[in-house]
């Protein structure tokens, strides 16, 4: 095995999500083919890598709609990395990403937690 190619994220709407991913925190969109049975394959990732990818999935029954923007019990689960740091923080905030501190510089790089459209938490991260 050579890498992990997509990871699922549950959320309410894929239009919504597709926004707030392509707009807000610059995200490429990959594909979004409508399967034939109301659900859709949506696919977005950072723009320019060839890395893991997010799969939107849209939550279809109680349960699924229960674990939007929870999805790791309230823990930083997602990490984007970037190339510069205070350029992508001002862009984002600009855009209405939500951050929940004040940038930080720590021995491993620049650091700030922010959460999604849906609560999720992420780090905005530049490493050192």
């Amino acid at each position: 095995m050579s890498h992990i190619a997509l990871i699922t994220l549950v959320v309410r709407d894929y239009d919504e999500a597709i926004a707030f991913y392509t707009d807000a925190l610059g995200f490429e969109l990959v594909e979004d083919t409508d399967r034939g049975d109301g659900s859709r394959w949506v696919v977005v990732r950072p723009r320019g890598t060839g890395t893991a990818s997010l799969l939107l999935a849209r939550a279809k029954n109680d349960a699924e709609r229960a674990s939007v923007g929870a999805q790791t019990g309230g823990r930083v689960g997602f990490f984007l990395h970037t190339e510069d740091f205070a350029t992508d923080h001002a862009r984002m905030t600009a855009a209405g990403v939500r951050f929940l501190e004040e940038p930080r510089h720590e021995v491993y790089g620049s650091v700030a937690v922010f959460q999604d459209l849906y609560g999720n938490r992420w780090d905005l991260l530049q490493s050192a």
